[in-house]
């Protein structure tokens, strides 16, 4: 806890909610100030790439083969003994509940013999408080959330305090991209392969449905995009016609990404009268360019600042974990040592009981 003697927290971070075993050293300076001393990441994309997508199975046990040693790797590159912490911070979930408990596991190990407070991070709030890695960025702000399991606009009024806006009734953006990518043959992970296929395509070329048109609020639907580009892609014979559809595909995720945006920004700043209006975009599809430019286009045209990660932090990390533990800390906020890991769990909790955006035993995004 923080005390006269000792006002910064240092925190080890850990990140093993799907297929990336990620370690960092976060420290939070008592002024708010953010330092990333460590961040190591260990893909799994050669492990899944012959099965075109994450398997469970797998990465549960390639996070135990590799946890203690990239934890080690955080801890020595930020020159750090584990005394000099003041706390650990682990993803509990959303996520493979397999991977997740390998984490969490090791953060409460490592907590319990150093005697350690624990803080169980929500994926999300990770996500949410990761463009703070990069810039002195205050709350309150608009968080569009984007990325291979997750959608959704919240308002963000600190940590612990989000309400949410809209979410994805079906698909991800993210897994939207991945599956279309797969369609079209591109290897995994396929939202970055499909981005530079996508390089000058015609945008126009395939007509593309458009989603929750009639629909005045701010909740997104990929499904529909999803099925009419697979069914383009089985009748493409040329690299031309790929790499149009392509560009047709981003062009319109980027579309619908920033139509739903504007309409949140509309309900925010209608809210927040007044004051500073900040939007955020975080997770791994905010590194696409073209969603990247679309959006900070339509943040300006509203009056607001727009802001990201660095594209290090975009997709999974532990840095952002790090952080969110920090941030609890300053506040008090600890958890205990039988913290559950969950598949499931959602930042608004009162907004997924009132309106679930997914139902059990309904596949889709991760909250």
């Amino acid at each position: 806890m923080t005390t006269a003697t000792q006002p910064d927290h240092t925190v080890l971070g850990l990140e093993t909610s799907c297929d990336e075993t990620a370690a960092s050293v976060v420290r939070r300076h008592a002024d708010g100030r953010v330092e990333v001393l460590s961040s190591v990441i260990a893909s799994q994309v050669a492990e899944h790439a012959p099965f075109g997508g994450v398997v469970p199975e797998i990465a549960a046990r390639a996070h135990v083969e590799s946890i203690d040693s990239i934890a080690a790797r955080a801890m020595a590159e930020a020159g750090l003994g584990y005394g000099d912490l003041t706390g650990v911070a682990a993803t509990a979930g959303p996520g493979l509940v397999g991977g997740v408990m390998v984490g969490l596991s090791f953060g409460k190990a490592v907590a319990l013999a150093r005697g350690l407070p624990l803080v169980a991070v929500n994926h999300l709030e990770g996500h949410a408080v990761s463009a703070r890695l990069g810039a002195d960025l205050p709350y309150p702000f608009l968080l569009l959330l984007v990325s291979g399991g997750h959608c959704q606009l919240l308002d963000v009024a600190g940590v612990g305090a989000c309400r949410r806006l809209g979410s994805t009734i079906d698909d991800a953006a993210g897994e939207a991209f991945d599956k279309i990518a797969k369609t079209l043959g591109l290897p995994y992970p396929g939202g970055p392969a499909l981005e530079k296929l996508a390089e000058g395509g015609d945008t126009a070329r395939f007509p593309l449905p458009r989603m929750l048109l009639g629909r005045k609020d701010c909740d997104f639907s990929f499904s529909g995009l999803k099925t009419a580009a697979a069914r383009i892609a089985e009748g493409l014979t040329s690299e031309v016609d790929r790499r149009d559809l392509a560009a047709a595909v981003q062009a319109a995720i980027a579309s619908q990404l920033a139509e739903k945006s504007d309409r949140a920004l509309q309900i925010y700043a209608r809210e927040h009268q007044g004051r500073d209006l900040r939007f955020v975009v975080a997770g791994g599809v905010a590194a696409n360019r073209l969603v990247r430019a679309r959006l900070t286009e339509t943040a300006a045209a509203r009056g607001f600042s727009f802001h990201a990660p660095p594209l290090a932090y975009c997709t999974d990390n532990a840095a952002m974990i790090a952080l969110a533990g920090a941030e609890r800390l300053a506040l008090g906020l600890t958890d205990p040592l039988d913290a559950p890991a969950r598949p499931r769990w959602p930042l608004d909790a009162a907004a997924a009981a009132a309106s679930p955006t997914h139902v059990p035993g309904r596949k889709g995004a991760k909250a």
